[in-house]
């Protein structure tokens, strides 16, 4: 027997993972942070975007962009997602991606459902 010590009162149960339904959200950056690809010869940002009101407020979405890449055209398509959450935001010149970080914007969510079965269906 392990001794715990825990109140569940004192801590809200884990929401699901089931996936928001697609549509337009009310959403803000909350998190980012630069990782190397799973081959290492690159790197990619990661975003969490939270729901910032409605029926989903609280729930959150992730995203990735591949800024370094050896494909060129993966990267562009990395930079160009990077320049819409940009835009959205209204932040056009970017140094740090921290200055992303808490400000409303709409943006759509799409459920993607994995074809091979092998995953749960995610947002996108």
């Amino acid at each position: 027997m392990t001794q715990l010590n825990f109140d569940a009162r004192t801590v809200d149960p884990q929401q699901t993972f089931d996936p928001i339904p697609a549509g337009w959200y009310n959403m803000m950056i909350v998190e980012s942070e630069m990782k190397p690809t799973s081959k290492g010869d690159g790197a990619y940002l990661q975003v969490t975007l939270k729901v910032v009101d409605g029926q989903h407020a609280g729930r959150q979405v992730f995203d990735r962009m591949n800024l370094q890449n050896p494909n060129p055209v993966a990267a562009e398509i990395g930079y160009k997602r990077l320049s819409a959450y940009c835009h959205a935001t209204g932040v056009i010149q970017v140094q740090d991606s921290q200055q992303l970080h808490g400000i409303p914007f709409k943006a759509r969510v799409s459920v993607r459902t994995d074809t091979t079965g092998q995953y749960d269906p995610s947002n996108e």
